[in-house]
């Protein structure tokens, strides 16, 4: 299916508010080359093109998963999971997951940490069409402290030749980021606390500076609040999490916050499926201080991104849309979540060629039941995936 004129009762081009009633899309060869109404293109496109007709449906930009971890099998103890599976397994079970996300209508995944870059062949295997799934921008082994959060990747350093080695060799490998672990994580229990730094200042300035030499953006796991501080001070792209921590609990500085904004770096809040159990899990004030802080990151302009870290814990690779119900609860409109999780994450991870759906464009996209617009469960309702032009059977 090379060639194929989709038509439906909306085509959210993207932004959100971008909206053809009775719209249609051409795809050719991987590629948009238009997009407008039904009757316009029905007309225009040679009557020998296929035809995917889709009454009642909604067509978009496919959906951006901005953080998750193929290495990680999202049960309760995913450390083990990777450091014990043998390659060619580990391989094969991520590629599995990387197809639940694209049957979920993700079409473009960041993993930001796997063992021995096997996402780097799973890239190729999905670019070539060996393998079915979604667009992979990949990390490699994320650098941590010794002894540090997801030591256990292989991406371990403590001086600063440490840094260089360690970034050339993930650019070598074919990575289009670096990842760096800034403070600690809850996924590593013997590690730093989450709240505390893992690298310094001039650290962090050298690991940016290090990266933007191969070309790289970097992407920064950062829990607390002065390593949040520093990480935007060094010139990071993104911050994950960003849950603003301290020893003595949640503290936002809201100059720090006036500097994201500034510096037009993302933000990604890393919310799985079991958002509710997680408020429920903390406590109504640690949950109460948590949403608040993002409504007060939200009214100061920052740009937030859609990950699901799925891959850690009870995130599970299917359930992209619980995360989307999260900013929902706290009072982001539909369009400000569907731009969350197309065009605004396309923009943050650099990618001119989707989030969007206009002529040149890559044909990644999806086709719902229903109107997203006003409900997320049109979201579950998938009727078809295109990745690159491709099409997936559900």
């Amino acid at each position: 299916m090379d060639k194929v004129l989709i038509t439906a009762d909306r085509v959210i081009a993207g932004p959100a508010v971008r909206v053809i009633g009775d719209g249609a899309v051409l795809l050719d060869s991987g590629v948009i080359t238009a997009v407008g109404t039904a009757a316009e293109l029905d007309t225009s496109v040679d009557p020998g093109v296929a035809r995917l007709r889709c009454p009642g449906a909604t067509v978009m930009p496919g959906l951006i998963d901005c953080h998750v971890h193929l290495a990680f099998d999202a049960g309760p103890d995913p450390i083990g999971a990777v450091t014990h599976a043998a390659p060619d397994e580990l391989a094969a079970a991520m590629g599995r997951r990387a197809e639940q996300l694209t049957a979920a209508g993700v079409t473009t995944v960041r993993d930001l940490g796997d063992r021995d870059a096997l996402t780097v062949t799973l890239r190729a295997a999905i670019e070539s069409g060996a393998t079915r799934g979604p667009r992979l921008v990949v990390a490699t082994a994320p650098l941590t402290s010794r002894g540090g959060h997801c030591g256990f990747l292989g991406g371990e350093v403590t001086t600063d030749d440490d840094i260089r080695v360690r970034i050339a060799r993930n650019a070598a490998a074919g990575a289009d980021l670096i990842k760096v672990m800034a403070s600690g994580g809850a996924l590593t229990p013997s590690g730093p606390r989450m709240w505390e730094s893992q690298f310094t200042p001039d650290q962090l300035r050298l690991i940016v500076e290090e990266a933007d030499r191969y070309g790289l953006p970097v992407a920064a796991h950062a829990h607390g609040t002065d390593a949040i501080a520093h990480c935007v001070a060094a010139g990071v792209r993104t911050l994950e999490h960003c849950s603003w921590r301290t020893a003595d609990g949640t503290v936002h500085d809201l100059e720090v916050t006036r500097r994201i904004v500034e510096n037009d770096i993302a933000v990604c809040r890393c919310v799985s499926g079991d958002w509710r159990l997680f408020l429920e899990q903390l406590g109504p004030q640690r949950a109460d201080a948590m949403t608040e802080v993002i409504r007060t990151m939200r009214e100061a302009g920052v740009r937030f991104i859609a990950g699901t870290d799925a891959g850690v814990p009870g995130a599970r690779f299917g359930d992209y849309v619980g995360m989307l119900e999260f900013f929902g609860s706290l009072g982001f409109s539909h369009a400000e979540i569907l731009d969350m999780a197309t065009v605004n994450s396309a923009h943050a991870l650099g990618l001119t060629d989707t989030g969007a759906l206009a002529p040149g464009m890559r044909a990644d996209l999806i086709v719902v039941d229903g109107d997203p617009r006003t409900e997320w469960d049109a979201l579950r309702r998938i009727r078809h995936v295109f990745t690159a032009g491709r099409p997936l059977t559900l």
